[in-house]
């Protein structure tokens, strides 16, 4: 059967006039450029994280719980924009690592509220210090308005994003 489809996808690129060189030209269209952008980023704040015990995924947990607040692991993986079982791996291990505790929600026994521990709590700042210390490198000769430019940018493909993981879920 992959055969089959394999076959189907290489004789369907066959039939159109552009070049197959130029459909896999990654330094021209967007996509493959962010995608890059994007291992780069958490290649760099793995590296950061690392030596206060915390990881690149974990990030979210920590952003959206920062207040001391707590959420369902649903509400944090929908917030997230990552899949239950990404957030169940995710809570899984800052749970083993004493860096969030569960408690039963009150409106759903059949769910936990998620909070950081203090300990977590007491992490964060050093977190979002390791971070920020890159931030500098990272739009190094970019002017402030290209910064500006680049983040509504980057808002708007989300958004757009977004907008097509919805409407292929509405499907």
């Amino acid at each position: 059967m992959a055969d089959v489809k394999r076959d189907s996808a290489i004789a369907e690129v066959d039939k159109q006039d552009v070049p197959v060189a130029d459909e896999w030209e990654l330094f021209s269209t967007p996509a493959p450029l962010i995608n890059m952008a994007s291992r780069g980023l958490m290649r760099l704040a793995e590296r950061r994280l690392k030596p206060f015990g915390a990881s690149a995924g974990q990030l979210p947990v920590f952003y959206l719980l920062r207040d001391g607040g707590a959420m369902t692991q649903r509400d944090l993986a929908r917030l997230a924009r990552i899949e239950q079982p990404s957030m169940a791996q995710t809570l899984a291990r800052m749970e083993r690592d004493g860096l969030i505790r569960r408690a039963s929600d009150p409106r759903d026994g059949r769910s936990s509220l998620i909070s950081l521990t203090k300990k977590a709590l007491a992490k964060a700042p050093a977190l979002r210090g390791a971070l920020h210390a890159g931030r500098a490198e990272l739009v190094e000769g970019f002017s402030e308005a290209e910064i500006a430019m680049l983040c509504d940018l980057l808002r708007r493909l989300n958004r757009n994003l977004d907008r097509g993981v919805a409407k292929e879920i509405a499907e």
